[in-house]
């Protein structure tokens, strides 16, 4: 229904409808959860689909429009950090008086890629990660870069929801790169910042098959270079940077050696140089894993490694053909993110004063239902 206003308010004839206000995304807070959810967990289309084939809705709630409606949720996610802060609040002095902390949390931070609607022969980077503790629940972010300028207040926000104390202690795992490994640098006084494991055994292996394949063809050189490369690894493990790259050193001048019939010698000379820089940039990262190990601390971040697979490529990637803008792809993982960290129906709760959702987290039926 809508309405006109009278002439003598001298104000403009076009009609205008009482329901705007009321609910301006022109749908109910049941249905628009339960479009958010589903769409954040499968494909636009399968949500339409499904939702025509449970509730009595018409022809025009179609991908587009399910889209269209999850990206509002998620700017409304998005206006909520507006104003947060990105780093820890109070005097530095009154951090020693807070309560005794809770259980060191863990941080682990990774890319994933996704293919690129603009250009459409690339892909391009999506940042996500979890946090976790032995007291907590884990929770998962995830974010375009070129779509937020303030990452740190994101992940702030998250911690903070977890119950973060400025004198807890903190460790940051993540894989070396530049956008991940900046992210989180001084945002707790009590962090550490360590390098994963898992990623410098990811690379030690690709030069271990490059020497594998020098054995074949040179096999004095190729067990020389294996043998370098073992100690490389060892020497990686108990914290020994310096040494570690004089045995890459060592194995890149062998390498040079023109008199090796090895056909991949240049490329492997090359893997071997991103190695020795990738060590380089990272030193001040790089712990005795060894001894981290012994104290059952976390050395790696293989964890994240499905957290990237849960976040992203389930949705976004994998036997999917889909590709994605950056807004597109941004604003889906911050309702993703919402529902695997079972935060989603306290933000409709919030926005919607009455509404009431019973969620169950053990399987997928869920109840909504407006408090008397």
């Amino acid at each position: 229904m809508r309405l006109y206003h009278c002439l003598c308010a001298n104000a403009s004839t076009k009609s205008f409808s009482l329901l705007n206000e009321w609910l301006p995304e022109h749908t109910s807070p049941e249905l628009l959860y339960i479009e958010t959810k589903w769409a954040s967990l499968i494909s636009y289309k399968s949500t339409a689909d499904c939702l025509h084939d449970v509730l009595p809705v018409n022809q025009s709630l179609n991908p587009a429009t399910v889209r269209n409606h999850l990206h509002h949720v998620a700017k409304r996610q998005e206006a909520e950090l507006e104003g947060q802060p990105d780093h820890l609040s109070g005097c530095p002095r009154d951090w020693g008086e807070l309560p005794k902390p809770g259980k060191p949390m863990i941080v682990g931070i990774d890319g994933g890629y996704v293919r690129n609607w603009d250009q459409k022969n690339s892909n391009f980077e999506v940042i996500a990660g979890k946090s976790f503790s032995i007291t907590q629940p884990s929770k998962r972010f995830g974010f375009v870069q070129k779509m937020d300028d303030h990452p740190q207040r994101r992940l702030m926000n998250v911690l903070e929801k977890q119950g973060m104390q400025a004198n807890q202690q903190i460790t940051f795992l993540s894989d070396g790169a530049d956008n991940v490994r900046d992210l989180p640098i001084g945002l707790y006084p009590e962090s550490e910042h360590v390098l994963d494991w898992f990623h410098i055994t990811m690379k030690l292996t690709v030069l271990n098959q490059f020497a594998t394949g020098l054995a074949h063809s040179d096999p004095d050189e190729g067990a020389t270079v294996t043998k370098a490369l073992e100690s490389t690894k060892w020497y990686l493990w108990h914290g020994n940077v310096e040494r570690a790259l004089d045995k890459i050193e060592d194995c890149s001048d062998l390498c040079d050696d023109e008199e090796i019939h090895y056909q991949n010698r240049k490329k492997f000379r090359r893997y071997l140089d991103e190695m020795g820089t990738y060590i380089r940039n990272n030193q001040h990262v790089i712990p005795n894993y060894g001894e981290k190990w012994r104290y059952d601390e976390a050395i790696s971040t293989a964890f994240v490694e499905s957290t990237i697979n849960e976040v992203v490529a389930k949705r976004m990637v994998k036997k999917q053909q889909m590709q994605w803008t950056h807004e597109g792809a941004h604003y889906l993982l911050q309702t993703r993110t919402a529902v695997l960290n079972n935060d989603l129906h306290r933000h409709f709760e919030r926005w919607y004063p009455g509404l009431k959702i019973e969620n169950n987290i053990e399987g997928p039926e869920l109840t909504l239902k407006l408090a008397a």
